[in-house]
């Protein structure tokens, strides 16, 4: 899934997040487990908040995003902060992730990997980040929960205002398949112009996620609510998960 025009409200929408205390937790989770530089992947940087954070904190970040029109943003911040040469940003499919080398870490928030599925997509999505990892390496995401599909977002709309536009937010939930369809109307209030976007949410049990994580020499090291960082609750509405990649592909061979 790829944002194209919504890329523009995409930083409307987060308004309210607390980059700084994701931010934290990350940086304490990757020290934690000795990852205090090197080659740091951002899997779905979407318009670069984090990604300038760890780049600003001494990481060599590449920020990969299959949007364009979020890359586009991204490349405006870090020109503005100065940064534009201290970061690498790729245009790619997770699916089709293809690094110049290892990795000593990726993290991946804002709910990327809630939007790969259906599970076998979603799992060769955690199988091509496992393939450029270190051995010892950090992998951080995190993934909307069952709950949050099915008590937060299900038969929900939201309406987001930016300068010139109004964007129309609708979820609908399947039962069966632990999906949400989300439909996105953008219309521009000088031009007239309207554009509508569409793509879906998936959430899967916790103990599915662990299980394909070990399948692809992950070790998982923490689980933690993915809003306040504290426990996982039964009403938790995201998880942030951190991996620990037990070998290298090369051992693996």
């Amino acid at each position: 899934m790829a944002y194209n025009e919504f890329a523009y409200f995409y930083d409307e929408l987060n308004g309210e997040a607390d980059y700084d205390a994701l931010f934290r937790y990350i940086q304490k989770e990757l020290s934690a487990h000795g990852v205090t530089d090197g080659i740091l992947a951002d899997l779905g940087c979407g318009t670069g908040d984090l990604t300038l954070m760890l780049t600003q904190a001494g990481y060599d970040v590449i920020g990969i995003d299959q949007s364009e029109e979020m890359l586009g943003v991204l490349r405006e911040k870090a020109d503005e902060l100065g940064l534009t040469g201290q970061l690498l940003l790729l245009r790619q499919d997770l699916l089709e992730l293809d690094l110049y080398g290892t990795i000593r870490a990726a993290v991946s928030t804002f709910d990327t990997f809630s939007h790969i599925g259906p599970l076998e997509r979603f799992e060769q999505a955690i199988r091509k980040a496992a393939y450029f990892m270190e051995k010892d390496g950090v992998f951080i995401f995190d993934l909307n929960t069952p709950y949050k599909h099915q008590k937060i977002l299900a038969g929900q709309t939201f309406d987001i205002e930016a300068e010139d536009a109004l964007c129309h937010w609708t979820n609908q939930y399947d039962e069966a398949t632990g999906r949400v369809d989300i439909s996105i109307d953008i219309a521009y209030q000088d031009t007239g112009e309207h554009f509508r976007e569409s793509f879906c949410e998936y959430s899967y049990p916790l103990d599915t996620v662990e299980t394909l994580l070990e399948r692809y020499g992950f070790r998982v090291a923490k689980v933690a609510d993915g809003e306040d960082f504290g426990p996982v609750r039964s009403d938790s509405p995201r998880w942030i998960i951190t991996a620990i990649k037990q070998y290298t592909q090369e051992e693996k061979n």
